[in-house]
């Protein structure tokens, strides 16, 4: 039934359609047949007439007629005169009624019509003996929509387009860092279901607590979702602030104050809480940077910078080379020679990124060389991004200074901004929480807005506040964590140097930064990659080369030591020695 009713309505718009057309068809015709010149053959023969007389004295007002002296009996009717053509060509049409002056005329004015009607009714009986009738059919036809009905039938010759953002990530990765971690992904290690996996040195995770983490979830989390410390269901599921509830905020404020020593109190108005520090870097480069400027980077540093700063802000990373004579540590010649470069090419650089303590290093900036930033990016009116998120994983006997500590009353606060996140002095990685400490109001306004894309869930925020709130908890934890840190690294680090494997100076991280420029062959970044490969299908561990962390000299390997127990370092150690071996022997 509904298509039937369908094909009427279309049957009778199609009728009124052709009907118009008829009609206008049909006036157009007509119209034409009035000036003999279109059709000469038409025309009857034409009669002698003589000049108009004066106007009828007896004419009502507002016409005129002309007369004339018959030239027969039998007077000619009278003709309506017009200016604007012969009066030799003159004819009188009835449109549409076949009524005509002159020979033919009558013909075609009521052919015309008839053919048009003709060919509209025969239009319309073809059109219905294509459709059949619908078969009988318990359930009801489902019709398709005008929408849907106005899309053609034919594919499309070429493939849909994505974005320039979509297609220039979703190629095929390059980085050796996140292709490393893709490889253990496919065949990762444990020690009973694959003890032949590839065992994960290439990401800095700190699984030396877990246990103190679980010890605290499992004694504080029973019994707290009828509301013990804000888990209840009108603490969680309701929406919440995107920038973070002002309880983390200060609670996260005074852990701060007790990771770096009790030298610096944050501001709890200053921050800007995010989904990790992956985010509060790309947020803090959308506010600083315009797309197609750039950041100054020391190098080597960490990989995952490139995307945060890259991929959706557009910011370049210009890096300023560090040289292992001075165990990477940043000069400011590196990095003036850096930015008169940048200026030359053209490229605008609005500020300065640095990791402190290093990643991938592990040395910590000296007070000093902090000064040596904000007097540098005060004479240049740029920004300071410090990523600080291993403040709280020290192991040697440096001192750790916050940029925060050095900022004196007197400077213009405004171009510093500090990110910190609880992934690795709390072993957090997996809860996601970061913050933005700004001292730029306009930055903490649009930060806080952007955050919208990336907030904290409200059973994490909670949870965390609970967790560092427990004051005498959060004690134990960092001198325990610290404690286990050392004791991973001294070992780790005093194995390596057996097989030959010298690490730079560090004091800070999880990580040890080491050198194997003696077991490549040829010197150079291709076989850098060369022995990471041989790492991989060799000794099936994923370490980080510091290509990947653009790093000016081939041979230097970032080995994360947080991912292993003490008990797990001979083996691992057992592993290396067969690369080596293989490298010596084949040299």
């Amino acid at each position: 039934m509904g298509n039937e009713e369908g094909n009427k309505k279309r049957e009778e718009r199609i009728r009124e359609t052709v009907v118009g057309w008829f009609w206008f068809s049909s006036s157009s015709f007509s119209f034409l047949l009035l000036h003999s010149s279109f059709f000469p053959f038409l025309s009857p023969p034409t009669t002698q007439t003589k000049p108009l007389s004066t106007l009828h004295p007896h004419t009502p007002s507002g016409s005129m007629t002309q007369t004339r002296k018959p030239t027969k009996p039998n007077p000619q009717p009278h003709q309506a005169h017009n200016p604007s053509f012969s009066t030799t060509g003159m004819k009188l049409i009835v449109p549409l009624q076949g009524v005509v002056q002159g020979r033919g005329g009558l013909l075609l004015g009521t052919l015309v019509p008839c053919a048009l009607f003709y060919f509209l009714q025969l239009y319309l009986k073809r059109r219905r003996s294509n459709f059949s009738p619908p078969s009988p059919s318990s359930e009801p036809t489902l019709h398709r929509t005008s929408s849907r009905s106005n899309l053609s039938t034919r594919g499309s010759i070429s493939r849909v387009r994505l974005s320039k953002l979509a297609t220039q990530i979703s190629r095929p990765e390059d980085s050796l860092y996140y292709l490393g971690l893709e490889r253990v992904s496919r065949d990762p290690y444990h020690a009973l279901h694959n003890p032949n996996g590839i065992i994960q040195l290439g990401l800095s995770d700190n699984k030396l607590c877990f246990d103190l983490i679980g010890e605290w979830v499992a004694r504080n989390l029973e019994g707290t979702m009828s509301g013990g410390v804000g888990l209840g269901i009108n603490g969680i599921a309701p929406y919440q602030t995107f920038d973070g509830l002002m309880e983390l905020k200060m609670a996260l404020s005074d852990f701060m104050h007790q990771v770096m020593g009790g030298s610096v109190k944050f501001d709890p108005s200053n921050m800007v809480l995010t989904a990790g520090a992956t985010p509060a870097i790309e947020i803090l480069s959308f506010c600083l940077a315009d797309h197609g400027n750039a950041f100054l980077v020391p190098t080597p540093y960490y990989p995952g910078f490139d995307r945060d700063v890259k991929w959706r802000p557009g910011v370049d990373l210009i890096p300023v080379h560090c040289r292992s004579t001075d165990n990477f540590n940043l000069n400011i010649t590196a990095l003036e020679q850096a930015y008169s470069q940048a200026r030359k090419r053209g490229v605008k650089v609005r500020g300065i990124l640095i990791s402190n303590p290093s990643n991938p290093v592990g040395n910590i900036m000296t007070q000093d060389m902090l000064y040596s930033l904000l007097d540098f990016a005060e004479e240049k009116n740029i920004h300071i991004i410090v990523d600080e998120v291993f403040a709280g994983s020290t192991y040697g006997s440096e001192k750790f200074v916050s940029l925060a500590e050095v900022l004196d009353s007197d400077i213009d606060k405004s171009r510093f901004h500090i990110i910190y996140g609880l992934s690795k002095d709390l072993s957090l990685a997996g809860f996601r929480v970061g913050v933005i400490c700004s001292f730029n109001d306009n930055v903490l306004v649009a930060a806080k807005k952007l955050t919208r894309f990336s907030s904290i869930s409200a059973p994490t925020q909670r949870l965390v506040t609970s967790m560092l709130s427990d004051k005498r908890f959060i004690r134990e934890y960092l001198e325990t964590n610290r404690k286990r840190i050392r004791q991973v690294h001294d070992e780790f680090v005093d194995c390596l140097s057996k097989l030959g494997i010298k690490c730079a100076k560090s004091s800070a991280g999880m990580f040890c930064w080491a050198d194997m420029s003696g077991l490549i062959r040829p010197y150079s970044e291709k076989g850098e990659i060369e022995l990471w490969e041989k790492f991989l299908s060799i000794a099936k561990i994923n370490i980080t080369p510091g290509s990947a962390c653009h790093c000016i000299e081939p041979g230097w390997f970032r080995i994360c030591f947080t991912t292993i127990t003490l008990e797990e370092i001979p083996l691992v150690i057992e592993r290396i020695r067969r690369v080596v071996e293989s490298c010596n022997s084949s040299s």
